[in-house]
Parts: C-alpha cells; structure tokens; sequence
C-alpha cells in the first residue's frame, strides 16, 4: 500500500493538479465534533430525507423540489414526523411538491423514530453522530443499515459526509484506486472487505496528523 502523499499525488494527476484537488476537497469539509452535536435532530432529519430520495433522481431535482419537501414535512419536526398518520401518509402520497414514493415516505417516519431513540440514549441524535469514532465508520455505517430506513451501502456514506463525519465514499473510482493500493482485489463484499477499507483509511489519515 502507498503512502499518504503517493495517492495524493497520483489524485492530483487525475484531477488537473494539486490546486483543483484540494478546491473539490473543500466542497466537502469536515466538522469538528463540537459542530456536528449541535446541528438540530429536524436538520439531521432533512438531510437523511434528501439523500435517500436523492437515489434514481439528479441532484438537481431534489435540489428544485427541497422547499416542497420542507414544507410538506413540516420542516422535519423529529416527532412529527415519527408520529405521522395514516392521513399525512396518504396526503404526501398525493402531494406534487415532493417526489410521491411510498417506501421512501415511510422511511421518513422511520428514520425520525431512529432520531428520538438516539436523542434518548444521547441526549440528541447529534451527539450520538458526533460521538462515534472516526476510526470505526464502517461501524456507523452498519448502525445505519440496522437502524435506519434505506440508509445502506453509498446512501448513507454520502449522508455521513454532508453531516460533517469524516466520510469514505466506495465509488468506482475509489474502489478501483484501492485495488491499485492491494487493500481489496474486488469490490467491497462483505465485513472483512470493509475492514480492510477501514484499516486503509485509518493508516493513511494516521499520516496526516502531522500536517
């Protein structure tokens, strides 16, 4: 496996050079512990809500119907929306100002439940988020596979990031680049691949703690 400064390297040599790299590694910062327990649970709700509906559409459709979707969820009011009724239910289903799918509606009400249990355990959902280890992201990810609704594989890892977490994302070209480095000889398959991925990631960021 290379070091640190090889693969960004050769990530500079794939996106134009070292100066466009680091502006599309400032698109997606991430938060300090500090600012990630302080985002609202309502907040934390939107954004799951905008990432698992984001699956089969562009952006730019989510981002076109966002202030539909505020509006008809209410602004994602955690107990609202972990209370929806059968009549909320079927009224979103026939609601034009957001996408009109059944599956993902009721995962709204799953996931703000998974909210309050959290804000049960934690104090809030964020600080549960806040509070989870860096180093364990694949472990974050399994609690929202088990926990959440729809919330799986690359759904949640792009929700993780936007929430501020530290986030590896297994797209194409970053599973190929972990072939290259001999951290996987194929796709991800199951937990002893994600392990690998994790340990991976938790080498090269030990690197970084330096700079």
């Amino acid at each position: 496996m290379s070091d640190f400064d090889t693969v960004v390297a050769l990530a500079a040599g794939r996106h134009g050079g070292m100066d466009a790299l680091e502006a599309k590694l400032a698109e997606h910062r991430s938060r300090t512990a500090d600012a990630i327990a302080a985002i609202p649970d309502a907040r934390i709700l939107a954004e799951m809500t905008r990432h698992l509906f984001q699956g089969g559409f562009s952006w730019k459709v989510i981002n076109a119907k966002w202030p539909g979707f505020e509006a008809a969820f209410e602004g994602f009011d955690v107990h609202r929306c972990a209370a929806m009724s059968e009549e909320w239910f079927d009224a979103l289903l026939k609601d034009t100002r957001i996408i009109r799918n059944a599956a993902k509606v009721r995962a709204v009400q799953v996931n703000a439940q998974f909210l309050l249990d959290l804000a049960a355990e934690q104090g809030s959902a964020a600080r549960f988020f806040a509070g989870w280890p860096d180093t364990d992201f694949v472990g974050l990810l399994d609690v929202l596979k088990k926990r959440a609704s729809r919330l799986g594989g690359e759904t949640g890892m792009r929700f993780l990031r936007t929430l501020g977490k530290p986030a590896f994302i297994l797209t194409q070209d970053v599973v190929a680049a972990l072939i290259r480095e001999g951290v996987l000889t194929k796709a991800p398959g199951g937990k002893g691949d994600m392990a690998k991925v994790q340990q991976a990631f938790n080498t090269w960021s030990a690197e970084t703690a330096a700079i």
